[in-house]
C-alpha cells in the first residue's frame, strides 16, 4: 500500500487504528486480544507473551499497567514502543501455548514473571495464592521457577511464596500477617484446623493463637458471595465458639482502614484467653503447600 493510502486510512475519524508501528487495527476496535496480537506481531516470531497478559488466558485474575510483556531472545533488535514492551532474556521458555496467532509462556513462567514487574506486595500475594488454590501450578514449580530466575525483582515472588508456606492463602490474610508483625501480639499459626478433645472436627480459622485459645478470620467478600456460604461460614463460627474458642472476625477493608482496631481486639482477646485454663483444643496445620527450594 501507498504511504497517502495508509494516511488516509488512519486519519482522524478514518476506518484504521494504529496500534503499533506498521500494524493497524482495520475497523478501529482496540481489545485485549488485538494488543496481545499487535504486541507480539511487533516483537517477531520468536517472542513469547508472559506477565499480566499471558496469565490471564489461563483464568486468573493479574493486575497490571496496559504494557504487553513479550519475552524475546538476546539477538532480536526489535526495541520496545508504545504498549510492547520487549524483554530480552537467554531463559526463553520451554513451555509455550500458541493461542490463535500468538504464543504466550506457560502458568508458572507467566505468573512469575508478572509477580517480578510489581511493587504491591498485595498484588503479588493475591495472584500467587490465586494460582495455587485453582491448581493452576504446584508451588514446587513456582519455588523452582524463582531460583532459576533473575534476582532482581525476585523480592515479592520470594516474600509471597514464603507466606504461602505459612499457610497465607489470599491478599488479606497477607495483610493480617503484616499488621501483626509489626505488633507486639505473639505470632499465631495461620490455616489450621481445629479438632475438640474428643476428635470431633470444628473447622480451618485463619490465624490462631494456641495458648489463649484465640481465632481470628478474615471475612473476604469473594468468597461468601452466595446465601449458602454465608450459611456455612456461620454454622462454623457457632460450632467453634461453642467449644470456648474466641473467634474475631475482621473484614480486608477494616484491616487496612482501622488497623489499632484490629490489635486492640486481638490484644483484649489474647490477654484474656491467656489468663484462663488452656482449652481441649487439638490444632493441626492445614497447609497445601511446603517450604521448601526457597533458598
Amino acid at each position: 500500500m501507498q504511504r497517502g493510502e495508509i494516511q488516509y486510512l488512519t486519519r482522524p475519524g478514518g476506518e484504521w487504528h494504529r496500534l503499533l508501528p506498521g500494524i493497524y487495527a482495520t475497523d478501529g476496535k482496540i481489545t485485549s486480544r488485538r494488543r496481545e496480537t499487535a504486541a507480539w506481531l511487533h516483537a517477531g516470531p520468536a517472542g513469547v507473551i508472559t506477565g499480566p497478559y499471558a496469565v490471564r488466558h489461563f483464568g486468573l485474575t493479574a493486575s497490571g499497567p496496559t504494557a504487553v510483556d513479550v519475552l524475546v531472545p538476546t539477538d532480536v533488535r526489535r526495541v520496545s514502543t508504545g504498549f510492547a514492551r520487549l524483554i530480552r532474556t537467554t531463559r526463553m521458555p520451554e513451555n509455550v501455548y500458541t493461542i490463535g496467532p500468538i504464543r504466550i509462556a506457560g502458568p508458572v513462567r507467566a505468573i512469575a514473571d508478572a509477580v517480578r514487574g510489581y511493587t504491591d506486595i498485595g498484588n503479588a500475594r493475591s495472584l500467587v495464592c490465586d494460582a495455587l488454590l485453582r491448581e493452576t501450578c504446584t508451588f514446587t514449580d513456582l519455588a523452582a521457577e524463582l531460583n532459576r530466575g533473575p534476582s532482581q525483582g525476585s523480592l515479592l515472588l520470594r516474600r509471597s511464596l514464603r507466606d504461602a508456606a505459612k499457610g497465607i492463602w489470599s491478599a488479606a490474610e497477607g495483610d493480617l500477617l503484616d499488621l501483626i508483625a509489626r505488633s507486639d501480639l505473639p505470632e499465631p499459626e495461620f490455616n489450621v484446623t481445629l479438632h475438640a478433645a474428643d476428635g470431633e472436627f470444628l473447622g480451618v480459622v485463619d490465624a490462631w493463637w494456641q495458648h489463649a485459645g484465640v481465632a481470628a478470620e478474615v471475612d473476604s467478600s469473594e468468597y461468601h458471595l452466595l446465601a449458602e456460604d454465608k450459611d456455612r461460614t456461620e454454622t462454623r463460627h457457632n460450632r467453634i465458639s461453642s467449644h470456648g474458642v474466641q473467634l474475631l472476625h475482621f473484614s480486608p477493608k477494616r484491616i487496612k482502614t482501622s488497623p489499632g482496631t484490629v490489635l486492640a481486639g486481638l490484644r483484649t482477646a489474647i490477654t484474656t484467653g491467656e489468663a484462663t485454663p488452656p482449652l481441649p483444643i487439638r490444632a493441626t496445620p492445614h497447609r497445601a503447600y511446603g517450604a521448601i527450594g526457597l533458598g
